[in-house]
């Protein structure tokens, strides 16, 4: 992967801070530590990710950055404070005043205007599950509704309400009546993007994602 112009070699601290937190080792590609280090720093955690690999391999700079800070937790938190605060990490608006720097990725992590307590990440995953059911048990008292509700920390009664739009935008239901929600517009293009695809890969990301609320 190529390097993110927003990059900073200083970042380094921040993910091997990341990789100590137990168990120590790479954290999941959409572990809630390395998304919301991803949100903070305005770089995808597909990136960072791939760095956080490099941590295990024996090169200068990252020997040197073992032998600085992997018995010496306290320096490390205070160096990564000065850079927090020297490069307006936490601070994006005033730091990147005038500069467009949110990336796609970040609007999937935003609740939606028109359901807060729901996500792109979250409609996402709920389209996993609805492959799983059928139109009959797509209804909040279904046990697989609940369990996923109290998962992603939103009522069943939603998420059955984000399934029947969903019902709405799929081509195999054959639906010719005209459907007006607010969720209409999220779920139609989350349905574009992953509805009509391989649906081994859409489970596999679904369940990487799912490592954000865990």
């Amino acid at each position: 992967m190529a390097r993110h112009p927003l990059w900073n070699e200083e970042y380094w601290l921040l993910l091997l801070q990341l990789y100590q937190k137990k168990p120590m080792g790479v954290k999941p590609l959409y572990s809630k530590g390395m998304v919301d280090l991803s949100l903070e720093l305005h770089i995808p955690p597909e990136f960072l990710h791939e760095q956080m690999f490099k941590l295990r391999m024996v090169t200068p700079r990252i020997k040197r950055l073992w032998e600085k800070y992997a018995d010496k937790p306290q320096k490390l938190k205070r160096d990564i404070q000065r850079i927090r605060q020297m490069n307006g990490c936490g601070n994006a608006i005033q730091f990147f005043e005038g500069v467009e720097v949110k990336e796609t990725f970040e609007k999937n992590w935003e609740p939606l205007e028109s359901e807060p307590s729901l996500t792109r990440v979250k409609l996402i995953i709920i389209l996993e599950l609805y492959f799983q059911l059928t139109p009959i048990t797509m209804v909040p008292e279904t046990p697989e509704i609940i369990d996923l509700g109290k998962l992603i920390r939103t009522s069943p009664k939603v998420i059955a309400e984000a399934m029947g739009v969903f019902m709405y935008c799929d081509p195999y239901l054959n639906r010719e009546d005209m459907l007006i929600h607010p969720l209409l517009e999220a779920c139609n293009d989350i349905w574009h993007q992953y509805g009509n695809g391989n649906p081994d890969k859409l489970y596999q990301l679904a369940n990487e994602l799912k490592e954000y609320f865990k």
